[in-house]
């Protein structure tokens, strides 16, 4: 059965437009909404980290310590009641935004961020991955001159190599999802997606 569901991409790709479409869309299916980081008071320390561009390593510790208890104050919990979690972000990102800005600091950031979370972290059932061309994200994103370092052109375009060779390694719970499609077709195929496998693995939509 299909519980967990992620939202994932670049920076502009509109996976914040995506979810709050869903929140209408897929109403009946009473799905618990969330996001990564921010749903747990560690991500107010995340976002402060970013603004910082604090040192790398602490950055990358602070949004597995956000990741953890997102897991166990909101993502474990309904999961036990048998409802369907949507997450804008989850560990997807990490690995990708992370493995990024830890380059030439560690030595092999997969393996450290992967070790970090084995044992006790949850695989995502399925995950819509927006691919955008970065200029366009950049363009969407909006804001001329100084940006977060995340939303800089050369880690976005690493960034989103990452997600692509984790989709290619992970088809079976990946879709790719042309992201310069209009909002409103890409909302009405991720929604009958959703509807899809949930109703195929014999889950029960509430009237």
């Amino acid at each position: 059965m299909v519980l967990l569901i992620t939202l994932e991409g670049i920076d502009g790709a509109g996976k914040s437009t995506l979810l709050h479409a869903l929140e209408e869309q897929i109403v009946d299916l009473d799905a618990v909404f969330t996001r990564e980081p921010g749903s747990t008071w560690i991500g107010k320390a995340v976002r402060q980290a970013i603004a910082d561009e604090i040192d790398p390593i602490a950055e990358a510790l602070l949004f597995v310590a956000d990741h953890a208890m997102h897991l166990k104050t909101v993502i474990r919990p309904a999961l036990a009641k048998d409802r369907i979690v949507i997450s804008d972000r989850y560990t997807d990102s990490r690995f990708a935004y992370q493995q990024a800005t830890l380059a030439g600091i560690i030595d092999d950031p997969r393996g450290w961020l992967a070790a970090l979370h084995d044992g006790w972290s949850i695989t995502p059932d399925l995950t819509f991955l927006l691919v955008i061309p970065v200029h366009r994200a950049l363009e969407r994103i909006g804001r001329e001159g100084v940006r977060e370092h995340f939303e800089r052109e050369e880690v976005l375009t690493l960034v989103q190599k990452e997600y692509l060779a984790r989709a290619e390694a992970e088809p079976w719970r990946f879709v790719i999802i042309d992201a310069e499609e209009e909002k409103e077709v890409i909302a009405s195929f991720v929604a009958d997606e959703i509807r899809r496998v949930c109703g195929s693995q014999g889950r029960r939509l509430r009237s």
